[in-house]
């Protein structure tokens, strides 16, 4: 199913800490909102504390609400495997656990095939020394994260956390996709 000319359309995407992919993809023109939450698990409606546990089978993941007519999905899948490492099985630097895992959540089977198509691409290029590991996970639920989660790191640029592992890969961000960035 193709998004409708003047529809916003979603991205739901898995890789490390939701505050770090959050933070990124905010900064991306023809993105409209990025909200934190949990995909992939069987328990409904899960809380951070839950998923933290590693139980739950719940990735952190953000959903992205963009406007295809301003960026694609393949430039936000680009700017994905951009600013995480997907050879890391289960982690995300020091964040550990299948809930830090890196997956894709297509939404249509076109977001699927794209999906399939720039992991290949990838691989063919050899652009990771190591094997990718990112699931594409289908007909997951989206389930939104606490609220204080929002904007975390907006709201926190000098948390130690936020310092030592969101800052680098926002650095990275400017660096390698500058002219997707809003002004």
């Amino acid at each position: 199913m193709t998004t409708p000319p003047n529809e916003l359309a979603k991205a739901t995407l898995a890789g490390g800490c939701f505050w770090c992919l959050e933070a990124a993809f905010e900064r991306l023109r023809g993105v409209h909102a990025v909200k934190s939450g949990y995909a992939g698990g069987a328990r409904p409606n899960p809380t951070y504390d839950q998923v933290c546990t590693g139980t739950t089978g719940h990735a952190e993941v953000i959903e992205v609400t963009y406007d295809p007519r301003e960026i694609s999905y393949h430039d936000l899948l680009e700017v994905f495997f951009t600013i995480h490492d997907p050879t890391q099985l289960n982690r995300q630097g020091p964040d550990v656990g299948t809930q830090y895992r890196s997956a894709i959540f297509p939404h249509t089977p076109e977001q699927d095939a794209e999906a399939q198509a720039v992991i290949a691409a990838l691989v063919k290029d050899e652009v990771y020394d190591l094997p990718i590991v990112t699931t594409i996970e289908r007909n997951a639920t989206f389930w939104p994260a606490e609220s204080n989660h929002d904007r975390y790191y907006r709201r926190h640029p000098y948390q130690p956390y936020c310092l030592a592992v969101i800052s680098p890969k926002i650095a990275k961000l400017r660096a390698k996709h500058a002219g997707k960035l809003r002004d």
